[in-house]
């Protein structure tokens, strides 16, 4: 079996198709219905020896488990849950009334006994014992049925003071182990609540922070008097630039010059060497009057000048830190000058202070801009460490009241389950119509599931191929017509108006038109062959099959009868020398056919004999001990050359092709190979044999033909193929085909 091909159909039977589910159930339908019959049969016959008995009712109130609460979690939690929990709780004490340990305490402290005075066991009591809740309450009512009304009642009541024992432990245990993880718990919740407080505190220390919201407000009020003693400072700066700019045009000294020059006239070593220097000077100007400037007292008084200058330029130098740039007469200054020098130098110490007290604010400034910035940072780090130490301490504080709640819980006796109503002996017994009634209605839904499967069961242990879905879906090759199954009786039912003594196969029906579905089978088959083809006619092909019995013969019979119908010349071979069959069909003499010819003991114009309007039919002949040396021969492709200008359609009824090679060899011969596949009997793994060896073979596969369907058990577009070219007939032509009178022929089915 190919692997690709396997998977194909693999996959196509894993395919959810809802109508091949349906038509499983169809094929399978009479296991099945056994099957479910007799769940629902056994289901009755122990329903019916059912008996009645005496049934005491307790009811117990189950409060909400407290356990989660202990601790301090599960507290927040939505509607849906909480009832999703509440049912939880039911369920998981109903479970706990009807447990083994709680029987048994019964069972012993009641002493119930069987028949044979030993102990029942718990199964046997939990037989006669139902718990259900009260739909929407948290009420369980506890049922029992005996024999004896007062011990239904005393079962009831030991087992809901039982159970409120058990609670009651449970609850103390609950509530020890809650205790022991709260003090577990405290000293970790402890040292985080230190941790965060800790960490609060390093983060304030490290930004120098005592109350960021106070800051912040201190912050944006200094910014503002900021921006206002600037604009003043500005303002003053102003008038104190102009003041000096007019001072400074006045002297016309800079404020440099104007500095030195008050160091200058303040210095008593610049001044006495002025005095000096003015004196020699007003000699050298009355000496000069008199001599000529080589005289010796006039060259003297020069020496004695320069040498006084120069004196001057050191003090100077010494005096402001560099040389002063003026002549010697600018040193001396009037008292008008002085008085304007000191007021410029006074304005000039003045605009200086006011630029640095702007300095000094821009600088501070930028630092409360620096800080501003980092506080919305520093806020959220204060907010998360604030938020953890406050969640610590609160988990801190609600685990010690936690604690304080779970030593008084401890210390109870009251558990979370009240009787609400004692049993009391019944007076009447009770009937068991309801345990009847649902036990008949399990044993239907069993039966029904139960058919099912085994219907599914069957069907996948089946290997055959169910449906011509399945086939086509297996094959991969075009389904060219579908055949439905159909029965003509014992009698020989359709006879030809011919001179033959006998008559022809019933299973012919294309000769009468008396099936007109079936005939509109063929007559499709037909005239999809007509057009399978565009490059050039189909004239010669083969019919075959995987296995025997799927009808090959009888398709061949039929298609040549239907393509002779429509006016064409049509030879139909039986190359089947195997197991000849189609002169019994045609009720004609295998006295001369193809092995005579083929070995030249036979004429071909003897062996070809006329059977149908239109339709030569060239029998067989006799057996040969070697079909397959007669099939792949040069003589028998030589006969099929010659033929196939003789005919318009030339039909090759050969062997099917598990267990014998003729049906590939002639389909190389011919222009391609039709399969005819029977549905339920053919299997998968003959069917993709058969196709694996054409493949091999390489014929040319034109397709196949599904034939002897049940309409009843195939998809409804596969029906539809038989509806196609003429009216389907409605269901009473439908159900006539399948009818017991129209049984299947034995004769001509190959």
């Amino acid at each position: 079996m190919d692997q690709k091909d396997y998977q194909n159909y693999k996959d196509y039977i894993e395919q959810i198709d809802l109508q091949r589910y349906w038509l499983v159930l169809k094929r399978r339908w009479l296991p099945a219905t056994a099957l479910a019959l007799l769940c629902v049969l056994g289901a009755g016959f122990v329903a019916m020896r059912m008996k009645g008995g005496y049934k005491a009712s307790g009811r117990v109130f189950i409060q909400r488990d407290r356990t989660a609460s202990l601790i301090g979690i599960g507290q927040e939690l939505s509607t849906p849950a909480t009832l999703d929990r509440e049912a939880n709780i039911l369920e998981t004490q109903r479970q706990i009334l009807q447990a083994t340990p709680l029987l048994t305490q019964v069972i012993e402290t009641l002493d119930l006994r069987n028949d044979e005075g030993n102990l029942i066991s718990p199964n046997a009591l939990r037989s006669d014992l139902t718990v259900e809740s009260v739909p929407g309450t948290n009420i369980l009512e506890v049922s029992y049925v005996s024999a004896n009304p007062e011990r239904s009642a005393a079962v009831v009541n030991t087992l809901m003071d039982a159970f409120i024992e058990k609670n009651v432990e449970n609850n103390r245990s609950e509530a020890r182990a809650a205790r022991e993880f709260i003090e577990d718990q405290l000293p970790t919740i402890r040292d985080g609540v230190d941790r965060a407080a800790a960490a609060l505190r390093d983060f304030k220390v490290r930004n120098d922070i005592v109350n960021l919201a106070e800051e912040t407000q201190a912050v944006v009020g200094f910014l503002q008097g900021v921006e206002g003693e600037a604009q003043g400072l500005e303002t003053q700066l102003a008038a104190v630039a102009s003041r000096s700019n007019t001072l400074r045009d006045q002297l016309n000294l800079s404020a440099e010059e104007a500095q030195d020059l008050v160091k200058l006239n303040s210095a008593e070593s610049v001044q006495e060497v002025l005095t000096s220097l003015g004196e020699v000077q007003t000699e050298l100007a009355v000496q000069g009057a008199t001599y000529t400037e080589n005289h010796p007292i006039v060259s003297n008084l020069r020496r004695q000048q320069d040498a006084l200058v120069s004196l001057l330029n050191e003090r100077v130098s010494d005096v402001i830190g560099r040389t002063y740039s003026s002549d010697v007469g600018d040193y001396e200054i009037s008292d008008i000058e002085a008085n304007l020098t000191a007021e410029l130098l006074q304005v000039e110490a003045e605009r200086q202070s006011i630029e640095e007290s702007i300095r000094e604010l821009e600088q501070a400034r930028e630092e409360y801009i620096e800080r501003s910035a980092i506080i919305p940072t520093l806020e959220k780090e204060e907010l998360e460490l604030v938020t953890d130490l406050e969640t610590a301490q609160r988990d801190y504080d609600l685990l010690v009241s936690r604690l304080q709640e779970v030593r008084l819980t401890e210390n109870q006796t009251l558990g979370t389950v009240q009787i609400q109503e004692q049993a009391t002996p019944p007076a009447n017994p009770v009937s068991d119509r309801s345990r009847q009634m649902k036990l008949i209605l399990a044993g239907i839904g069993a039966g029904v599931l139960s058919g099912i499967a085994l219907a599914f069961l069957l069907d996948l242990l089946d290997k055959s191929v169910k449906t011509a879905k399945d086939a086509e879906a297996l094959l991969g090759y075009t389904l060219l017509g579908v055949i439905p199954k159909f029965g003509t009786g014992d009698s020989n039912e359709f006879v030809l108006p011919t001179a033959h003594s006998g008559g022809i196969s019933p299973r012919v029906v294309t000769l009468t038109g008396t099936q007109p579905i079936i005939s509109s089978g063929y007559q499709m088959l037909q005239a999809n062959l007509k057009f399978i083809r565009s490059d050039h006619p189909l004239r010669m092909f083969v019919v075959t099959s995987s296995v025997a019995q799927e009808g090959k013969t009888e398709v061949c019979a039929n298609l040549a009868v239907s393509m002779a119908q429509v006016g064409r010349r049509v030879l139909l071979i039986d190359a089947d020398m195997r197991s000849p069959s189609q002169h019994h069909i045609w009720n004609v003499l295998n006295r001369v056919g193809l092995s005579h010819v083929l070995v030249g003991e036979g004429e071909l114009e003897e062996a070809l004999q006329p059977v149908a309007e239109n339709v030569t039919l060239l029998p067989a002949g006799v057996v040969p001990p070697n079909p397959l040396a007669l099939v792949d021969s040069e003589r028998m492709a030589n006969l099929m050359q010659q033929l196939s200008t003789q005919y318009d359609y030339v039909i090759l009824d050969s062997p099917p092709l598990i267990g014998a090679a003729d049906a590939a060899i002639l389909g190389k011969m011919a222009d391609g190979v039709l399969m005819v596949v029977r549905p339920r009997h053919v299997d998968s793994a003959s069917v993709l044999a058969a196709k694996s060896l054409l493949s091999r073979a390489e014929a040319d596969v034109l397709g196949f033909v599904a034939n002897g369907i049940n309409v009843n058990n195939e998809h409804d577009d596969y029906v539809s193929m038989t509806r196609s070219r003429f009216d389907w007939p409605g269901e009473e032509a439908e159900r006539s085909l399948m009818s017991p009178k129209n049984k299947q022929g034995s004769i001509g089915v190959r």
